[in-house]
């Protein structure tokens, strides 16, 4: 959801965590942090790696969404000068706005370029008509119930795909190592289901239509944005309440109305 904001930067280089790298295609120069040495600085008793700290005074203006919530890192990269601008990390509770908009406004002041604030991920894709589900996400709490996932299944007008992370266990599913090779997978897809999460964002960036189960967060501020998604929120945040049915036929209005183009993105 901090794509669009990056992106309006137009920046020289982009440091950001190792999985999301391959997704960066807006930089000329794109690098792990892990790589960089940046996640030793603050540490007590830990030296600057001699090379990071040459890297960095090359730069004009560095602006950081890491270490916003680190006072020992801000205090260290202070003592040296360095030309960081730290922005929040998080929306602050009750702010309103979509995510996508509260990453996207702190950058406003050094926008370079006007664009569309939804996040896209151009890939190559080869389409296989059919329906992709990803039942897991970070939290339990946003989690349907897997068994509620296969009675949707067996009701789902196309064959259905199954996908999870290599840390995830389910039978039959699909585990990418790259989340560019499970993006370029997603993106051939009919349609996407999933809970509140990571690679829910990514197919919507990827353009593939997209149906997103919410529970206890609040989908104004970080459901998925793109040209093709349709929330499906849980009543009192209890996606466990969630029934087959409901979802099912939130499923086929979707992909009736994406057939008609008559869908219209989430705000």
């Amino acid at each position: 959801m901090s794509f669009p904001a990056i992106e309006s930067l137009a920046p020289d280089e982009v440091w950001i965590r190792s999985p999301l790298v391959p997704l960066v295609q807006f930089s000329p120069r794109c690098s792990p942090l892990s790589a960089t040495g940046l996640d030793l600085v603050g540490i007590p008793n830990v030296d600057w790696p001699p090379a990071l700290l040459e890297r960095l005074n090359q730069f004009d203006s560095i602006v950081s969404w890491y270490g916003s919530n680190r006072a020992e890192f801000r205090e260290a990269v202070a003592r040296r000068h360095l030309p960081f601008h730290f922005l929040p990390a998080l929306p602050p509770a009750g702010d309103g706005r979509h995510a996508v908009d509260f990453y996207l406004h702190q950058t406003l002041p050094l926008r370079v370029n006007q664009m569309e604030a939804v996040p896209r991920i151009p890939v190559r894709s080869v389409a296989r008509g059919s329906i992709v589900i990803q039942p897991f996400s970070g939290s339990s709490k946003k989690n349907w119930p897997l068994d509620r996932f296969h009675e949707l299944a067996r009701d789902l007008p196309w064959p259905v795909e199954w996908c999870c992370s290599p840390e995830e266990h389910l039978a039959g599913a699909r585990q990418f190592d790259s989340l560019k090779e499970l993006a370029e997978w997603i993106g051939g897809a009919r349609l996407y289901i999933g809970n509140d999460s990571g690679i829910s964002h990514l197919a919507a960036a990827v353009g593939t239509p997209t149906i997103v189960l919410f529970g206890p967060a609040d989908p104004a501020v970080w459901a998925p944005r793109g040209p093709w998604v349709q929330v499906v929120q849980a009543p009192g945040g209890r996606v466990e309440d969630l029934k087959p049915d409901a979802v099912r036929l939130a499923a086929k209005s979707f992909l009736r109305s994406w057939a008609e183009g008559t869908v219209r993105p989430v705000c």
